[in-house]
């Protein structure tokens, strides 16, 4: 497994805490609330991109 994936997640992460600190305190938490929802989303799509490469991965080695 690539360290890459743990660096990306983690990026997204502190791009995302970052932005739900400014808008909470500027009195924006609706904007928070879906800065930190469109955050999850972008890293549920990485790991669901990463997860379908596995089942390939175990689909060639396997032979299914």
């Amino acid at each position: 497994m690539d360290v890459d994936l743990i660096f990306q997640i983690a990026g997204v992460g502190i791009i995302v805490a970052v932005m739900n600190q400014l808008l909470t305190r500027s009195g924006r938490e609706e904007q928070a609330m879906m800065t930190t929802i469109a955050g999850l989303v972008v890293v549920l799509i990485i790991l669901v991109d990463k997860i379908g490469e596995l089942f390939a991965t175990v689909k060639t080695v396997f032979g299914l």
